[in-house]
Protein backbone atom coordinates (compact mmCIF):
# COMPACT_ATOMS: atom_id res chain seq x y z
CA UNK A 1 0.00 0.00 0.00
CA UNK A 2 0.96 3.54 -0.61
CA UNK A 3 1.65 5.69 2.04
CA UNK A 4 2.25 9.34 1.61
CA UNK A 5 2.30 12.19 4.66
CA UNK A 6 2.21 15.90 3.30
CA UNK A 7 2.76 19.09 4.70
CA UNK A 8 1.70 22.58 4.22
CA UNK A 9 2.50 26.07 7.44
CA UNK A 10 -0.87 27.29 7.08
CA UNK A 11 0.24 30.83 8.53
CA UNK A 12 1.14 32.06 4.95
CA UNK A 13 -3.11 31.84 4.46
CA UNK A 14 -3.23 34.56 6.72
CA UNK A 15 -1.93 37.81 4.18
CA UNK A 16 -3.25 36.12 1.28
CA UNK A 17 0.46 36.08 0.35
CA UNK A 18 1.71 33.31 -2.42
CA UNK A 19 2.26 30.32 -1.56
CA UNK A 20 6.35 29.47 -2.32
CA UNK A 21 7.36 26.35 -2.37
CA UNK A 22 10.34 24.97 -0.15
CA UNK A 23 12.74 22.43 0.11
CA UNK A 24 10.87 18.50 -0.32
CA UNK A 25 11.40 16.75 2.91
CA UNK A 26 11.84 13.04 3.45
CA UNK A 27 8.74 11.31 5.11
CA UNK A 28 10.28 8.71 7.67
CA UNK A 29 7.32 6.47 7.98
CA UNK A 30 7.25 6.40 4.12
CA UNK A 31 9.60 6.95 2.18
CA UNK A 32 10.31 8.98 -0.82
CA UNK A 33 7.18 10.90 0.01
CA UNK A 34 7.53 14.58 0.49
CA UNK A 35 6.22 17.95 2.02
CA UNK A 36 5.73 21.28 1.17
CA UNK A 37 6.98 24.18 3.25
CA UNK A 38 6.12 28.11 2.95
CA UNK A 39 6.94 31.26 4.82
CA UNK A 40 5.50 31.97 7.86
CA UNK A 41 3.53 35.41 8.25
CA UNK A 42 1.94 37.02 11.24
CA UNK A 43 -1.39 35.50 11.78
CA UNK A 44 -3.32 36.95 14.20
CA UNK A 45 -2.57 40.50 12.73
CA UNK A 46 -2.91 39.91 9.03
CA UNK A 47 -5.81 38.02 8.61
CA UNK A 48 -8.55 39.70 10.96
CA UNK A 49 -11.69 40.85 9.40
CA UNK A 50 -12.70 43.33 12.52
CA UNK A 51 -9.15 44.52 13.46
CA UNK A 52 -9.56 47.93 14.85
CA UNK A 53 -7.33 50.83 15.77
CA UNK A 54 -8.91 53.44 18.42
CA UNK A 55 -7.38 57.34 18.54
CA UNK A 56 -7.91 59.80 21.02
CA UNK A 57 -5.90 62.53 19.50
CA UNK A 58 -3.71 64.72 22.29
CA UNK A 59 -5.76 68.33 21.54
CA UNK A 60 -8.31 66.62 23.45
CA UNK A 61 -6.29 66.66 26.52
CA UNK A 62 -7.76 68.19 29.57
CA UNK A 63 -4.79 70.16 31.44
CA UNK A 64 -5.65 71.03 35.41
CA UNK A 65 -3.23 72.34 38.05
CA UNK A 66 -2.22 69.80 40.35
CA UNK A 67 -1.68 70.51 44.28
CA UNK A 68 1.83 71.80 45.15
CA UNK A 69 3.84 71.17 47.95
CA UNK A 70 1.61 72.66 50.82
CA UNK A 71 -1.36 70.64 49.12
CA UNK A 72 -2.84 73.46 47.59
CA UNK A 73 -3.51 73.76 43.97
CA UNK A 74 -1.46 76.00 42.11
CA UNK A 75 -2.66 78.84 39.92
CA UNK A 76 -3.40 77.66 36.14
CA UNK A 77 -0.97 80.52 34.41
CA UNK A 78 1.88 79.58 37.02
CA UNK A 79 1.35 75.77 36.22
CA UNK A 80 1.51 76.41 32.89
CA UNK A 81 5.06 78.08 32.81
CA UNK A 82 7.22 75.16 33.17
CA UNK A 83 5.47 72.85 30.86
CA UNK A 84 2.81 74.90 28.56
CA UNK A 85 2.48 72.06 26.11
CA UNK A 86 2.09 68.80 27.93
CA UNK A 87 -0.55 66.58 26.61
CA UNK A 88 -1.40 63.14 25.76
CA UNK A 89 -2.19 61.58 22.33
CA UNK A 90 -3.66 58.15 22.93
CA UNK A 91 -3.95 55.12 19.45
CA UNK A 92 -5.15 51.75 21.05
CA UNK A 93 -4.91 48.75 18.82
CA UNK A 94 -6.48 45.36 19.52
CA UNK A 95 -4.33 42.16 18.65
CA UNK A 96 -6.02 38.98 20.29
CA UNK A 97 -9.59 38.37 21.32
CA UNK A 98 -8.88 39.71 24.66
CA UNK A 99 -5.54 41.69 24.56
CA UNK A 100 -4.70 44.95 22.93
CA UNK A 101 -1.49 47.63 22.53
CA UNK A 102 -2.18 51.27 23.38
CA UNK A 103 -0.08 53.33 22.07
CA UNK A 104 0.90 56.87 24.68
CA UNK A 105 1.97 59.79 22.83
CA UNK A 106 3.23 62.50 25.65
CA UNK A 107 4.18 66.00 24.88
CA UNK A 108 6.49 67.83 27.32
CA UNK A 109 9.51 69.69 27.58
CA UNK A 110 12.61 67.64 28.04
CA UNK A 111 13.61 67.82 31.51
CA UNK A 112 10.07 67.27 33.48
CA UNK A 113 10.03 64.19 35.54
CA UNK A 114 6.85 62.59 34.17
CA UNK A 115 4.01 59.83 35.61
CA UNK A 116 2.11 58.26 34.10
CA UNK A 117 -1.19 56.48 35.12
CA UNK A 118 -3.26 54.49 32.73
CA UNK A 119 -6.90 53.04 33.91
CA UNK A 120 -7.73 50.47 31.85
CA UNK A 121 -11.52 50.53 32.67
CA UNK A 122 -11.39 47.21 33.71
CA UNK A 123 -10.78 48.02 37.33
CA UNK A 124 -6.81 47.70 36.79
CA UNK A 125 -4.34 50.25 36.23
CA UNK A 126 -1.11 50.86 35.15
CA UNK A 127 1.79 53.29 35.89
CA UNK A 128 5.20 54.29 34.44
CA UNK A 129 7.59 56.86 35.32
CA UNK A 130 10.31 58.64 32.67
CA UNK A 131 11.77 61.97 31.73
CA UNK A 132 10.60 63.96 29.11
CA UNK A 133 8.11 63.43 25.96
CA UNK A 134 8.20 60.38 24.21
CA UNK A 135 5.34 57.47 22.92
CA UNK A 136 5.33 54.24 25.15
CA UNK A 137 3.34 51.11 24.37
CA UNK A 138 2.15 48.82 26.79
CA UNK A 139 -0.14 45.96 26.14
CA UNK A 140 -3.72 44.81 28.14
CA UNK A 141 -5.00 41.88 28.02
CA UNK A 142 -9.17 42.10 29.43
CA UNK A 143 -10.59 39.54 31.64
CA UNK A 144 -14.10 39.55 29.64
CA UNK A 145 -14.93 40.91 26.17
CA UNK A 146 -16.64 44.31 25.95
CA UNK A 147 -16.08 47.77 25.40
CA UNK A 148 -14.01 49.32 28.24
CA UNK A 149 -13.08 53.36 28.18
CA UNK A 150 -8.72 53.81 29.05
CA UNK A 151 -7.73 56.58 30.93
CA UNK A 152 -4.62 58.07 30.68
CA UNK A 153 -3.51 60.45 32.60
CA UNK A 154 0.23 62.28 32.57
CA UNK A 155 1.59 64.68 36.01
CA UNK A 156 4.42 66.54 36.53
CA UNK A 157 4.56 67.53 40.06
CA UNK A 158 7.08 69.69 39.44
CA UNK A 159 5.48 72.02 37.78
CA UNK A 160 1.89 71.39 39.15
CA UNK A 161 0.47 70.39 36.10
CA UNK A 162 -1.56 67.26 34.73
CA UNK A 163 -3.13 65.93 31.49
CA UNK A 164 -5.37 63.31 30.53
CA UNK A 165 -7.21 62.12 28.06
CA UNK A 166 -9.63 59.26 27.30
CA UNK A 167 -10.41 56.47 24.97
CA UNK A 168 -13.10 54.12 24.43
CA UNK A 169 -12.10 50.60 23.28
CA UNK A 170 -13.73 47.24 22.18
CA UNK A 171 -12.24 43.74 22.33
CA UNK A 172 -11.63 41.96 19.12
CA UNK A 173 -13.00 38.84 20.02
CA UNK A 174 -16.67 37.05 20.00
CA UNK A 175 -18.44 34.73 21.84
CA UNK A 176 -21.55 32.59 21.02
CA UNK A 177 -24.83 32.19 22.09
CA UNK A 178 -27.09 29.49 21.34
CA UNK A 179 -30.25 29.66 19.48
CA UNK A 180 -32.98 27.14 19.33
CA UNK A 181 -33.00 26.03 16.01
CA UNK A 182 -35.33 28.38 13.54
CA UNK A 183 -35.43 28.12 9.85
CA UNK A 184 -34.78 31.81 8.06
CA UNK A 185 -34.89 30.91 4.97
CA UNK A 186 -36.84 28.64 2.55
CA UNK A 187 -37.15 29.16 -1.28
CA UNK A 188 -39.58 26.52 -1.88
CA UNK A 189 -42.62 28.59 0.51
CA UNK A 190 -41.17 31.69 0.43
CA UNK A 191 -39.93 31.78 3.98
CA UNK A 192 -37.36 34.87 4.83
CA UNK A 193 -37.33 35.45 0.65
CA UNK A 194 -39.33 35.95 -2.33
CA UNK A 195 -41.07 32.61 -3.55
CA UNK A 196 -38.85 30.55 -6.02
CA UNK A 197 -35.72 28.86 -6.76
CA UNK A 198 -32.24 31.53 -6.70
CA UNK A 199 -31.33 31.95 -10.31
CA UNK A 200 -27.61 31.25 -11.18
CA UNK A 201 -25.10 33.54 -10.31
CA UNK A 202 -26.97 35.81 -8.13
CA UNK A 203 -27.88 35.86 -4.71
CA UNK A 204 -30.75 35.66 -1.51
CA UNK A 205 -30.69 38.38 0.87
CA UNK A 206 -30.94 36.67 4.85
CA UNK A 207 -31.55 39.10 7.57
CA UNK A 208 -29.81 37.85 10.78
CA UNK A 209 -29.64 40.48 13.35
CA UNK A 210 -32.69 41.94 14.78
CA UNK A 211 -34.95 38.40 13.12
CA UNK A 212 -37.01 37.26 15.52
CA UNK A 213 -34.88 37.19 18.97
CA UNK A 214 -31.88 37.65 17.41
CA UNK A 215 -30.38 40.78 18.64
CA UNK A 216 -28.47 44.09 16.82
CA UNK A 217 -24.73 43.61 16.80
CA UNK A 218 -24.32 40.15 15.65
CA UNK A 219 -21.10 39.45 13.97
CA UNK A 220 -21.44 35.98 12.48
CA UNK A 221 -24.43 33.35 12.15
CA UNK A 222 -24.15 29.40 12.51
CA UNK A 223 -26.32 28.47 10.19
CA UNK A 224 -27.41 25.28 8.37
CA UNK A 225 -27.19 25.87 4.79
CA UNK A 226 -29.38 23.17 2.55
CA UNK A 227 -29.30 22.89 -1.33
CA UNK A 228 -32.09 21.25 -2.90
CA UNK A 229 -34.14 20.71 -6.32
CA UNK A 230 -30.71 21.54 -7.89
CA UNK A 231 -30.50 20.78 -12.11
CA UNK A 232 -26.68 21.05 -12.31
CA UNK A 233 -24.17 20.95 -10.55
CA UNK A 234 -22.36 24.21 -8.53
CA UNK A 235 -21.69 25.85 -5.30
CA UNK A 236 -23.27 28.19 -2.77
CA UNK A 237 -20.82 30.75 -1.25
CA UNK A 238 -21.91 32.62 2.32
CA UNK A 239 -20.67 35.80 2.99
CA UNK A 240 -21.54 39.63 4.34
CA UNK A 241 -24.14 41.19 2.69
CA UNK A 242 -22.40 44.13 0.39
CA UNK A 243 -19.02 42.54 0.80
CA UNK A 244 -16.53 40.85 -2.23
CA UNK A 245 -17.43 38.09 -2.57
CA UNK A 246 -14.84 35.27 -1.83
CA UNK A 247 -13.49 32.30 -4.03
CA UNK A 248 -14.58 29.98 -1.50
CA UNK A 249 -17.38 27.68 -1.35
CA UNK A 250 -19.76 26.31 1.59
CA UNK A 251 -21.98 23.72 -0.25
CA UNK A 252 -21.07 21.91 -3.73
CA UNK A 253 -23.92 19.97 -5.34
CA UNK A 254 -24.90 17.93 -8.34
CA UNK A 255 -27.65 17.22 -10.61
CA UNK A 256 -30.76 15.86 -8.23
CA UNK A 257 -28.67 16.32 -4.70
CA UNK A 258 -30.58 17.36 -1.60
CA UNK A 259 -26.97 18.54 0.49
CA UNK A 260 -26.63 20.45 3.33
CA UNK A 261 -23.72 21.57 5.24
CA UNK A 262 -23.23 23.93 8.42
CA UNK A 263 -21.75 27.40 7.67
CA UNK A 264 -20.20 30.25 10.48
CA UNK A 265 -20.80 33.31 8.11
CA UNK A 266 -19.71 36.76 8.80
CA UNK A 267 -22.67 39.07 9.32
CA UNK A 268 -22.71 42.54 7.50
CA UNK A 269 -22.90 45.78 9.80
CA UNK A 270 -27.09 46.23 9.17
CA UNK A 271 -27.10 42.37 9.89
CA UNK A 272 -27.83 40.81 6.47
CA UNK A 273 -25.86 37.64 4.99
CA UNK A 274 -25.68 36.75 1.17
CA UNK A 275 -25.94 33.26 -0.37
CA UNK A 276 -24.87 33.12 -3.96
CA UNK A 277 -25.72 30.58 -5.80
CA UNK A 278 -22.90 29.39 -7.95
CA UNK A 279 -24.35 26.65 -10.73
CA UNK A 280 -25.60 26.72 -13.78
CA UNK A 281 -28.95 26.34 -12.93
CA UNK A 282 -31.62 27.67 -10.25
CA UNK A 283 -31.68 25.70 -6.77
CA UNK A 284 -34.28 25.86 -3.91
CA UNK A 285 -32.16 26.84 -0.53
CA UNK A 286 -32.72 26.53 3.02
CA UNK A 287 -30.68 28.04 5.62
CA UNK A 288 -31.59 27.25 9.73
CA UNK A 289 -29.97 29.18 12.56
CA UNK A 290 -28.85 27.59 15.57
CA UNK A 291 -26.56 30.54 17.06
CA UNK A 292 -24.73 33.62 16.75
CA UNK A 293 -21.43 35.77 17.66
CA UNK A 294 -21.58 38.81 19.18
CA UNK A 295 -18.70 41.10 20.71
CA UNK A 296 -20.12 40.57 24.37
CA UNK A 297 -19.26 38.34 27.02
CA UNK A 298 -21.12 35.11 26.81
CA UNK A 299 -19.83 31.68 25.58
CA UNK A 300 -16.71 30.57 24.91
CA UNK A 301 -15.22 27.46 22.55
CA UNK A 302 -13.23 24.59 23.91
CA UNK A 303 -12.24 22.29 21.55
CA UNK A 304 -12.31 18.52 21.78
CA UNK A 305 -10.35 15.46 20.04
CA UNK A 306 -13.20 14.06 18.03
CA UNK A 307 -14.97 11.42 20.46
CA UNK A 308 -17.63 9.45 19.59
CA UNK A 309 -20.90 9.85 22.34
CA UNK A 310 -23.37 7.40 20.26
CA UNK A 311 -23.74 4.72 17.81
CA UNK A 312 -26.53 3.03 17.27
CA UNK A 313 -24.93 -0.38 15.59
CA UNK A 314 -23.15 -0.83 18.80
CA UNK A 315 -25.54 0.67 21.82
CA UNK A 316 -23.24 3.36 22.41
CA UNK A 317 -25.06 6.07 24.31
CA UNK A 318 -27.98 4.57 23.53
CA UNK A 319 -30.10 1.21 22.50
CA UNK A 320 -28.94 -0.67 19.45
CA UNK A 321 -30.64 -1.06 16.72
CA UNK A 322 -31.83 2.04 13.86
CA UNK A 323 -33.70 5.08 15.45
CA UNK A 324 -37.47 3.99 14.38
CA UNK A 325 -38.80 6.86 12.34
CA UNK A 326 -39.94 9.66 13.01
CA UNK A 327 -39.06 9.40 16.77
CA UNK A 328 -36.15 10.43 18.76
CA UNK A 329 -33.42 9.46 21.09
CA UNK A 330 -31.35 11.33 24.09
CA UNK A 331 -28.08 11.85 24.40
CA UNK A 332 -26.23 13.13 27.53
CA UNK A 333 -23.58 15.73 26.22
CA UNK A 334 -23.34 17.59 29.80
CA UNK A 335 -20.88 15.99 32.82
CA UNK A 336 -20.55 13.21 29.75
CA UNK A 337 -16.76 12.07 28.44
CA UNK A 338 -15.15 15.20 28.96
CA UNK A 339 -17.62 17.70 28.49
CA UNK A 340 -18.33 19.72 31.75
CA UNK A 341 -22.09 19.95 33.24
CA UNK A 342 -23.38 24.13 32.64
CA UNK A 343 -22.22 23.74 28.96
CA UNK A 344 -24.76 25.85 26.83
CA UNK A 345 -23.82 24.44 23.13
CA UNK A 346 -22.29 21.55 21.93
CA UNK A 347 -20.39 21.00 18.02
CA UNK A 348 -20.97 17.78 16.78
CA UNK A 349 -20.56 15.69 13.49
CA UNK A 350 -23.67 13.39 13.19
CA UNK A 351 -23.62 10.38 10.55
CA UNK A 352 -26.74 8.96 9.70
CA UNK A 353 -25.92 5.17 8.08
CA UNK A 354 -27.43 2.28 6.67
CA UNK A 355 -31.15 4.37 6.43
CA UNK A 356 -34.21 2.70 4.50
CA UNK A 357 -35.51 5.75 2.78
CA UNK A 358 -35.11 9.06 2.25
CA UNK A 359 -35.66 11.33 5.46
CA UNK A 360 -33.88 14.03 7.57
CA UNK A 361 -32.22 14.77 11.22
CA UNK A 362 -32.88 17.04 13.30
CA UNK A 363 -30.56 17.58 16.62
CA UNK A 364 -32.23 20.09 18.73
CA UNK A 365 -31.80 21.04 22.81
CA UNK A 366 -33.89 18.56 25.79
CA UNK A 367 -37.14 20.10 26.66
CA UNK A 368 -38.38 21.37 23.57
CA UNK A 369 -40.38 20.21 20.82
CA UNK A 370 -38.23 19.39 17.78
CA UNK A 371 -38.08 22.19 15.27
CA UNK A 372 -38.91 22.37 11.74
CA UNK A 373 -35.39 23.02 10.90
CA UNK A 374 -32.89 19.91 9.25
CA UNK A 375 -29.06 18.99 10.19
CA UNK A 376 -28.61 16.31 7.73
CA UNK A 377 -30.63 14.97 4.92
CA UNK A 378 -29.94 11.68 3.49
CA UNK A 379 -31.39 9.32 0.64
CA UNK A 380 -32.17 5.45 0.85
CA UNK A 381 -29.02 3.42 1.79
CA UNK A 382 -26.64 6.76 2.08
CA UNK A 383 -24.07 7.22 4.48
CA UNK A 384 -23.62 10.92 4.96
CA UNK A 385 -22.16 13.22 7.69
CA UNK A 386 -22.67 16.93 8.80
CA UNK A 387 -21.62 19.22 11.25
CA UNK A 388 -23.77 20.45 14.03
CA UNK A 389 -23.63 22.96 16.46
CA UNK A 390 -26.99 22.72 18.76
CA UNK A 391 -27.94 24.44 21.71
CA UNK A 392 -27.71 22.07 25.06
CA UNK A 393 -30.96 21.79 27.24
CA UNK A 394 -30.39 22.91 31.50
CA UNK A 395 -30.32 18.79 32.23
CA UNK A 396 -27.12 18.39 29.80
CA UNK A 397 -29.28 16.41 27.20
CA UNK A 398 -30.09 16.66 23.68
CA UNK A 399 -32.32 15.08 21.34
CA UNK A 400 -31.77 13.61 18.02
CA UNK A 401 -34.95 13.13 15.84
CA UNK A 402 -35.33 10.90 12.75
CA UNK A 403 -37.50 12.89 10.57
CA UNK A 404 -37.88 9.89 7.77
CA UNK A 405 -41.16 7.07 8.01
CA UNK A 406 -38.46 4.47 8.15
CA UNK A 407 -35.50 3.61 10.72
CA UNK A 408 -31.90 4.82 10.13
CA UNK A 409 -28.25 4.73 12.15
CA UNK A 410 -27.18 7.28 14.13
CA UNK A 411 -23.31 8.22 14.97
CA UNK A 412 -22.61 11.01 17.10
CA UNK A 413 -18.70 12.34 17.56
CA UNK A 414 -18.23 15.63 19.87
CA UNK A 415 -15.47 18.06 18.68
CA UNK A 416 -16.10 20.77 21.13
CA UNK A 417 -18.57 22.81 23.39
CA UNK A 418 -19.78 26.11 24.09
CA UNK A 419 -19.89 27.33 27.87
CA UNK A 420 -19.71 30.11 30.19
CA UNK A 421 -16.03 29.38 30.87
CA UNK A 422 -14.85 28.61 27.49
CA UNK A 423 -11.53 30.11 26.89
CA UNK A 424 -12.04 30.48 23.15
CA UNK A 425 -13.33 33.19 21.39
CA UNK A 426 -14.40 33.33 17.43
CA UNK A 427 -11.88 35.35 15.45
CA UNK A 428 -13.48 36.15 12.00
CA UNK A 429 -10.82 36.55 8.69
CA UNK A 430 -11.27 36.66 5.07
CA UNK A 431 -12.06 33.49 3.89
CA UNK A 432 -8.98 31.75 2.71
CA UNK A 433 -8.10 28.57 0.70
CA UNK A 434 -5.49 26.57 2.84
CA UNK A 435 -4.62 24.25 0.16
CA UNK A 436 -6.18 22.79 -3.19
CA UNK A 437 -4.92 19.48 -4.54
CA UNK A 438 -5.86 19.96 -8.04
CA UNK A 439 -4.03 22.74 -7.60
CA UNK A 440 -0.19 22.94 -9.29
CA UNK A 441 0.03 26.82 -7.33
CA UNK A 442 -1.24 25.67 -4.18
CA UNK A 443 1.05 24.62 -2.28
CA UNK A 444 0.33 20.63 -1.96
CA UNK A 445 -0.38 19.23 -5.56
CA UNK A 446 -1.64 15.83 -6.82
CA UNK A 447 -4.15 13.64 -5.48
CA UNK A 448 -3.94 12.94 -1.65
CA UNK A 449 -3.33 8.38 -1.66
CA UNK A 450 -5.30 6.14 -0.23
CA UNK A 451 -4.88 5.75 3.86
CA UNK A 452 -2.85 8.78 3.80
CA UNK A 453 -2.57 12.29 5.51
CA UNK A 454 -1.79 15.67 5.15
CA UNK A 455 -0.73 17.55 7.85
CA UNK A 456 -1.06 20.79 8.27
CA UNK A 457 1.09 23.66 11.01
CA UNK A 458 -1.99 25.96 11.51
CA UNK A 459 -0.45 27.51 14.77
CA UNK A 460 2.67 25.93 16.08
CA UNK A 461 4.17 29.54 16.80
CA UNK A 462 0.64 30.77 18.51
CA UNK A 463 -0.28 28.67 21.29
CA UNK A 464 -2.95 30.45 22.75
CA UNK A 465 -4.77 29.65 19.63
CA UNK A 466 -6.96 26.10 20.50
CA UNK A 467 -8.81 25.53 16.79
CA UNK A 468 -9.97 26.38 13.33
CA UNK A 469 -13.27 27.09 11.32
CA UNK A 470 -12.42 25.16 8.16
CA UNK A 471 -14.53 23.67 5.43
CA UNK A 472 -13.19 20.62 3.94
CA UNK A 473 -14.44 19.14 0.77
CA UNK A 474 -13.38 15.64 -0.99
CA UNK A 475 -13.88 15.30 -4.50
CA UNK A 476 -12.33 13.56 -7.45
CA UNK A 477 -13.28 10.44 -5.11
CA UNK A 478 -12.30 6.96 -6.87
CA UNK A 479 -14.19 4.66 -4.35
CA UNK A 480 -16.16 4.89 -1.23
CA UNK A 481 -14.40 5.96 2.24
CA UNK A 482 -14.57 8.99 4.09
CA UNK A 483 -11.91 12.06 5.68
CA UNK A 484 -10.98 12.52 8.98
CA UNK A 485 -9.51 15.49 10.55
CA UNK A 486 -7.58 15.04 14.17
CA UNK A 487 -4.48 16.97 15.74
CA UNK A 488 -1.29 15.78 15.05
CA UNK A 489 0.47 14.39 18.48
CA UNK A 490 4.22 15.08 16.90
CA UNK A 491 5.21 18.58 17.37
CA UNK A 492 7.03 20.92 14.25
CA UNK A 493 10.47 19.86 14.98
CA UNK A 494 9.66 16.00 14.87
CA UNK A 495 8.64 16.34 11.07
CA UNK A 496 11.23 19.44 10.52
CA UNK A 497 14.68 16.48 11.72
CA UNK A 498 12.80 13.53 10.32
CA UNK A 499 11.70 12.06 14.12
CA UNK A 500 7.89 12.31 13.59
CA UNK A 501 5.91 8.85 13.95
CA UNK A 502 3.13 7.94 11.84
CA UNK A 503 -0.48 8.81 14.14
CA UNK A 504 -2.82 6.63 14.71
CA UNK A 505 -5.81 6.97 12.37
CA UNK A 506 -8.89 8.47 13.60
CA UNK A 507 -12.09 6.55 13.30
CA UNK A 508 -14.16 9.59 13.60
CA UNK A 509 -15.40 10.75 9.92
CA UNK A 510 -15.72 14.28 9.07
CA UNK A 511 -17.23 13.50 5.77
CA UNK A 512 -18.45 10.70 4.18
CA UNK A 513 -18.26 10.12 0.05
CA UNK A 514 -18.96 7.47 -2.94
CA UNK A 515 -16.87 7.36 -5.99
CA UNK A 516 -17.28 10.06 -8.13
CA UNK A 517 -18.73 12.46 -5.97
CA UNK A 518 -17.72 16.03 -4.37
CA UNK A 519 -19.05 15.99 -0.46
CA UNK A 520 -18.03 19.22 1.36
CA UNK A 521 -18.12 19.20 5.79
CA UNK A 522 -17.79 22.22 8.29
CA UNK A 523 -14.67 21.60 10.48
CA UNK A 524 -14.04 22.81 13.80
CA UNK A 525 -10.40 21.70 14.35
CA UNK A 526 -8.76 21.62 17.84
CA UNK A 527 -5.20 21.74 17.08
CA UNK A 528 -4.29 19.72 19.99
CA UNK A 529 -1.22 20.40 22.01
CA UNK A 530 1.14 21.37 18.79
CA UNK A 531 -0.41 23.44 16.75
CA UNK A 532 -0.86 20.84 13.65
CA UNK A 533 -4.10 19.16 11.98
CA UNK A 534 -4.22 16.43 9.94
CA UNK A 535 -6.52 15.43 6.95
CA UNK A 536 -6.79 11.57 6.56
CA UNK A 537 -8.08 9.93 3.16
CA UNK A 538 -9.98 6.85 5.30
CA UNK A 539 -10.45 4.98 1.72
CA UNK A 540 -8.52 2.59 -0.52
CA UNK A 541 -8.52 4.94 -3.13
CA UNK A 542 -6.73 8.43 -4.58
CA UNK A 543 -8.71 11.85 -3.56
CA UNK A 544 -8.72 15.31 -4.72
CA UNK A 545 -9.14 17.88 -1.15
CA UNK A 546 -9.57 21.29 -0.60
CA UNK A 547 -9.73 22.85 2.85
CA UNK A 548 -10.47 26.83 3.89
CA UNK A 549 -10.63 28.65 6.55
CA UNK A 550 -13.38 30.76 7.88
CA UNK A 551 -12.01 31.96 11.12
CA UNK A 552 -10.21 30.84 14.40
CA UNK A 553 -10.76 30.75 18.30
CA UNK A 554 -8.51 32.74 20.34
CA UNK A 555 -7.64 32.01 23.97
CA UNK A 556 -5.53 34.94 24.79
Amino acid sequence: MRNRRLMFSAAVIAAGVGLVPGVAQADPAAPGSHGVSVPDVDLKKATLEDAKTFNSSADRSVRKATAGAEGKAAAAPQSAVGNPDLSVGLAAYTVTAHSLELDTTITSVPDAWLNVAISWGDGTTSQESFTGGKTITTPHNYAELGTYTITVTVTDAANNTSATNSVAVATLGNEFTPYSPTRLLDTRNGTGAARGKIAPYTSAKVKISGNGAIPAGVTAAVLNLTVTNATSGGHVTAFPAGAERPITSNVNFAPGQTVPNLAVVPVSQDGYVELYNGGWESIDLIADISGYFTKASSSGYTPMTPTRFADTREGLGTARGQVAGQSSFGLQIGGSRGVPAGVTAVALNVTVTNPREAGHLTAYPSGQQAPSASNLNFTAGQTVANSVIVPVGADGRINIRNGAWAGTDVIVDVVGYYSADGEGSYMRVKPKRVFDTRDPQGGIFGPLWGRSYIWVDFSSKWPDISGYVLNTTATNTGGPGFVAVAPDPNARWMYDNGSASWPAAPISSTLNFTAGKTVPNLVQASTGYNGIVDFWNQSDDDIDMIVDMFGYYDKN
